[in-house]
């Protein structure tokens, strides 16, 4: 074919394929390439130029022979052009002509006869084309493929395919043979095809999804109407909250903060996920009892009589139960019932060993009061938002423990037990200790704020009953804000009344034994209260008969448990009195001391070594203030050494003062009494009579000063089988609270300088230098 030279017309980002029409904005090239083709026309030449696409690392090899049909302005202004494509041609070497176009040397490509081959891929091909078109809904352009015949010429349609990049139609335009066109038309073509068909299966989920959301919304939107039109509204009317907030009986701020909260949910749609928070929010407000209280009983005998029947002892406490009552009852009868805004609640700490009965006593106090109960246990919590609840703009917020203890009560004057507040930690997340101070104030707790609420709420009414077993973890804060009522521990005989009038029939039930079929003599009772446990309360104890009864059941009924059958039920005795044996040789005495689990005895053991070389070593894990009590024992003994006997050369070797259960971490200054005892035993080698325990601080001049936990330790002191107690001389108004009968079983000396617990303690004259 005869070789054409033609102005050129560079396209960027657009390829024209043979047989397109379509329209171009010409800017200064193009306009030069247009009109050097017009010019043709009207000329010699035939009005023809080549249209190729412009690269970025080379010239095009290829373009196509086109003509120009019109000439004229889009709708903006802008000059364009509309060109008609005919075939291909190959791009030779640059040649001048006339104006400002570039001219080339254009040599058409011949098409020759389609091979079998070709007619072939061109059918595959078509009925390709005609798939995509038919999932467009395109009829019309369906129809016009068909009728193509010529297999080069359907091949060149791909130029107005949308899927095909702009690399792919040049790799069109620069692939003369047809079959190979086809063949790479067909290839991306299926996976056009393939893509689609993901494509639509997305599509087509998420359409259904919309209509979906779309149906159920007119459904509620037509249900509402429907029951609007009935007059039955919703159901439960969950949806009508303004009508909620309306009806229900809340205090003044409280409803307008609903209110508003209303309005915001009116405000939003559905699918503003504040709406859902706004709903939680309004369904706690409204379920929290606003102005629902019980009444109080005031029958003060009554209610001494429930306080007897659900426990033995415990008579401050139960004091302080009626006292509130008749306080409560006075103030009804005179209408002062709110002072300043404030309730008539109270806040009382039930402090003292495991077993005691703290825990039980909540609802028992709930019972005579004839109020609502509810336990909120502290014992681990480490979250200060479980006191205050978290704010509402977190996931999943939630009020706090109180709030939800009064949702849960169903009274804004419940009792709220707080069970094992000593064990409340702190973390990272805060101190739920510092929150519990605004709770526990009586002067603030009428404002009490929760973060999830924001709200006001009124727990001035609220009987808060606080337990713990130690005072020592609880911040001082804390502990100024309740009314410390201790429950030291019970004596033997009261262990001996509550196993027979309280442990004994649970665990007979329990067991499924009637008390014809098995009896406990008090005996029993008193060898299992005294040689199997050794505690402060009875779970143990109760244990015990537990394990008993399990047993018993096991043999022919009915049996009567006796002190003697205890063996062969629940196996030798635990503990037996060993004051005896631990103080037989000098150099050992027996103090009292106070732990988380009640009173306890100590035995304080010392040593001489051999050695001329004074020093004092100290063993069984004691605290700080513990290692400077036994130093100033040894410094008082080293200052009045011959006023009490000891050889001054004795107290050149080196001494070891041990305090055995090694393993248990010991600290405070009521040992000092009993580790100077101790050292003046070793020193003079006079052994301190069994009988004997003794507690106290000592100071430098010998003076005893005075400790805590008398109670304890003197019921510690009976439980151990002592007879005679050492006590500082301040401590004498601390007996008031110390039974009868524990008293009646001890003798307590007050004493208010050391010398008179080494004059009557020491055993008969020994030598004084028998230690050296």
């Amino acid at each position: 074919m005869t070789v054409k030279q033609l102005p050129v017309l560079f396209l960027p980002d657009v390829v024209l394929l043979p047989g397109m029409v379509v329209p171009i904005e010409l800017d200064e090239a193009a306009q030069a390439a247009v009109d050097a083709a017009r010019a043709g026309a009207s000329g010699d030449g035939d009005g023809e130029l080549l249209v190729a696409p412009r690269l970025d690392d080379r010239y095009a090899s290829y373009g196509v022979v086109a003509t120009v049909e019109k000439v004229g302005r889009f709708r903006g202004g802008a000059p364009a052009a509309v060109l008609r494509t005919a075939g291909r041609a190959r791009i030779g070497s640059g040649v001048t002509g006339p104006g400002a176009a570039l001219w080339v040397e254009a040599e058409p490509v011949e098409e020759g006869a389609p091979s079998d081959r070709a007619i072939e891929l061109a059918a595959e091909y078509k009925a390709l084309v005609t798939t995509v078109l038919q999932k467009r809904e395109a009829w019309q352009i369906v129809d016009t493929v068909n009728a193509i015949d010529d297999p080069s010429a359907l091949a060149d349609t791909a130029g107005w395919a949308p899927y095909l990049s702009v690399d792919r139609k040049r790799e069109l335009l620069e692939t003369p043979d047809v079959e190979a066109r086809l063949t790479l038309l067909i290839e991306w073509t299926r996976d056009h095809l393939a893509e689609s068909e993901v494509n639509e299966k997305i599509s087509e989920d998420v359409r259904e999804s919309m209509e979906k959301s779309q149906r159920e919304f007119l459904l509620r939107q037509q249900l509402a109407a429907i029951r609007k039109e009935l007059g039955e509204g919703e159901p439960d009317g969950s949806d009508d909250y303004r009508a909620r907030v309306e009806a229900a009986d809340l205090p003044e701020h409280v409803r307008e903060a609903a209110l508003r909260e209303v309005d915001k949910l009116e405000r939003s749609s559905d699918q503003n996920p504040e709406a859902g928070w706004i709903r939680t929010w309004l369904d706690t407000v409204l379920e929290l009892p606003w102005g629902t209280t019980t009444t109080d009983s005031t029958d003060l005998e009554a209610a001494r009589a429930v306080l007897d029947a659900d426990h033995h002892g415990l008579d401050e406490v139960k004091d302080r139960i009626v006292e509130y009552l008749a306080v409560r009852a006075r103030r009804a009868e005179r209408n002062l019932e709110v002072i300043g805004g404030r309730g008539s609640g109270a806040v009382i700490l039930l402090a003292g060993p495991p077993g005691v009965g703290k825990t039980s006593l909540g609802e028992s106090v709930a019972r005579t009061l004839g109020r609502k109960f509810v336990r909120v246990a502290l014992g681990g919590v480490r979250d200060e938002a479980e006191i205050r609840g978290h704010r509402r703009t977190y996931v999943g917020a939630l009020p706090g423990r109180i709030v939800r203890a009064i949702k849960e009560a169903g009274s804004m004057n419940p009792v709220v037990l707080l069970d094992e507040v000593d064990k409340v930690g702190s973390d990272f997340r805060g101190d739920p200790a510092a929150a519990l101070l605004e709770v526990l104030d009586p002067a603030q707790n009428h404002t009490f704020r929760d973060h999830y609420l924001e709200l006001d709420l009124d727990l001035s009414d609220v009987l808060f009953i606080a337990t713990a077993n130690v005072l020592e973890t609880i911040p001082p804060a804390l502990l100024d804000r309740m009314e410390l009522v201790s429950i030291d521990g019970y004596t033997e005989d009261d262990k001996v009344a509550i196993a027979r009038d309280f442990l004994v029939p649970r665990q007979l039930e329990r067991a499924a034994v009637t008390p014809e079929e098995l009896t406990v003599t008090d005996d029993a009772l008193r060898e299992l209260a005294s040689n199997y446990t050794r505690e402060a309360g009875v779970r143990s104890l109760e244990r015990l008969l537990a394990k008993a009864f399990r047993k018993a059941s096991l043999k022919d009924l009915p049996l009567t448990i006796d002190v003697a059958d205890l063996k062969d039920l629940i196996g030798r005795p635990r503990f037996t009195p060993e004051s005896h044996e631990r103080t037989s040789v000098p150099g050992v005495a027996s103090g009292l001391a106070v732990t988380g689990m009640g009173g306890d005895v100590l035995y304080i053991e010392a040593s001489q070594l051999p050695g001329d070389q004074s020093g004092l070593t100290l063993t069984g894990q004691l605290g700080d203030v513990m290692k400077e009590s036994a130093q100033i024992a040894l410094s008082y003994v080293r200052s009045h050494a011959s006023e009490l006997g000891v050889a001054p050369e004795s107290l050149d070797r080196p001494i070891h003062v041990h305090v055995p259960a090694g393993a248990v971490p010991k600290d405070g200054p009521s040992a000092g009494v009993t580790m100077t005892t101790a050292l003046v035993s070793l020193l003079t080698g006079r052994p301190v009579r069994a009988e004997v325990g003794m507690t106290g601080e000592v100071s430098l001049t010998g003076r005893v000063l005075p400790i805590g936990g008398v109670k304890q330790k003197l019921l510690a002191a009976q439980r151990a089988g002592l007879t005679e107690v050492y006590l500082p001389q301040r401590n004498e108004p601390d007996l008031d609270d110390v039974p009868a009968e524990v008293l009646a079983a001890v003798t307590v000396h007050l004493v208010s300088d050391v010398r008179e617990i080494l004059g009557s303690a020491l055993e008969g004259a020994g030598l004084a230098n028998a230690a050296a």
